[in-house]
């Protein structure tokens, strides 16, 4: 098994040295341990994802990107108490199981990327139990190219978030100035490994490939716009995209001067032209009221049940 050394850990870009064997914890505030904050089947994923009957995702708590805006802040602050449970390997097995047991075949795993090696741990142990469920990596794309490269053969989906082009904005929202170096390069090596091409089943489920995603935010059309051109300019015009206009301001930025209100149709519209411009022709867009459809409440056994 290729484990990180959680010793001192690297395996994300803040590569900040926690021993997270002991009690002194770094930037995500994670140990050693399986902390997950739900374990559910999901209908909001892209239709290929999703498909008829659902994903079964895992959704880890606590998160190496602090964004102020985040639509999960329920479950991914560091400093703060979030909604979790502390897991056994066999305990999360189990679960992750009875899903797949519903006639379920796609494996999610939300917030990834500082519970690398909690993952790897998971998918191992399915397998040693003949459990082979088509697995996403639903990552926020602040990965250390080293550890995309860990999970070639692993992941069969990545479905990356490209949040910023822009420097001083990533370091502004999300407490990560270096977001779009470390980003631009663990999508690079995902692109490398998956190419553009989408493989689907019979029934158009996604079996292997990359699906880059853009959440569009208020006031910040120049940023996606950003996003977009180098997509464009790095990969390839076929890459599968998924533009979000489902953001939603939480009660974390109702005061902030920009973030305080939901996208407006002409903002969306404007990014949607510059995606037609360029000439990107697969993927999947939004409605403009996505974001009532997207308010997860972590506190329920299903966050995504009204």
């Amino acid at each position: 098994m290729n484990l990180e050394d959680l010793s001192s850990c690297s395996v994300c870009p803040r590569n900040c040295g926690a021993d997270r064997t002991s009690v002194k914890l770094g930037y995500c505030e994670s140990d050693e341990n399986i902390f997950v904050s739900s374990v559910c089947i999901h209908h909001g994923e892209e239709p290929a994802i999703s498909g008829t009957k659902g994903i079964c995702n895992v959704f880890f708590s606590h998160c190496n990107l602090q964004c102020i805006y985040c639509q999960n802040f329920q479950i991914s602050r560091n400093k703060r108490k979030v909604a979790e449970n502390k897991y056994s390997l066999q305990e999360i097995v189990n679960e992750i199981i009875q899903i797949l047991d519903q006639g379920i075949n796609m494996l999610g795993f939300v917030s990834p990327s500082h519970m690398v090696q909690q993952m790897k741990t998971i998918i191992y142990e399915l397998h040693q139990q003949k459990r082979f469920p088509v697995i996403v990596y639903n990552t926020n794309a602040y990965d250390n190219v080293e550890t995309i490269k860990s999970l070639e053969g692993l992941i069969d989906i990545y479905l990356p978030d490209l949040k910023y082009m822009d420097a001083a904005l990533a370091a502004e929202y999300s407490d990560a100035g270096n977001y779009p170096e470390f980003a631009s390069k663990s999508i690079k090596e995902m692109f490398r490994q998956k190419g553009s091409h989408l493989e689907t089943d019979d029934n158009g489920n996604a079996l292997s490939g990359l699906i880059i995603r853009h959440l569009v935010l208020p006031g910040n059309v120049e940023n996606s716009i950003a996003v977009l051109r180098f997509i464009a300019n790095e990969l390839l015009l076929d890459v599968h995209l998924s533009l979000m206009s489902q953001y939603y301001p939480t009660p974390a930025v109702e005061k902030h001067p920009v973030l305080r209100r939901p996208i407006t149709k002409k903002e969306y519209d404007r990014v949607l032209d510059e995606m037609d411009k360029l000439g990107f022709h697969r993927g999947w867009v939004q409605e403009m009221e996505s974001a009532e459809f997207y308010k997860p409440d972590f506190t329920k056994k299903n966050p995504f049940e009204n």
